[in-house]
């Protein structure tokens, strides 16, 4: 049985490494706005995004688990506003991909809603 300290170092560990895939992305779409050539990088990228948002979900979801937060299949609300920061998270290099001018403002972005996420989980207001 893995234990919820452990859960909460992938969490963690997924957060971190969502939150530079995603500024790494952002920054090399920001530097290159004109570019039409495809970036070596992209895949790359994409796939750490993919990655680190799996584990954010498995140590997510492995923490309710310890904490029993769940009655039956209802989750509260403040799991169902993570999930969709998340969500939000996992879409930004898209958008930017489609929106190249974007790119610079969505850099800042990131890190408001990791640090939203972060209070939300620590205040549970809903």
């Amino acid at each position: 049985m893995i234990s919820y300290t452990t859960y909460k170092i992938v969490h963690y560990l997924g957060l971190f490494v969502l939150v530079v895939a995603v500024a790494a992305a952002l920054g090399r779409l920001a530097a290159r706005p004109q570019a039409t050539d495809r970036d070596p990088w992209a895949r790359r990228l994409a796939v750490v995004n993919a990655l680190a948002l799996f584990f954010v979900l498995l140590g997510g979801f492995g923490m309710l688990a310890r904490l029993d937060v769940t009655t039956g299949l209802t989750l509260p609300g403040w799991i169902w506003a993570k999930l969709a920061i998340w969500t939000a998270l996992g879409g930004v290099v898209a958008v930017a991909r489609r929106r190249r001018e974007w790119s610079a403002p969505l850099l800042v972005l990131v890190p408001v809603l990791a640090m939203l996420a972060g209070s939300i989980a620590l205040t549970k207001p809903f």
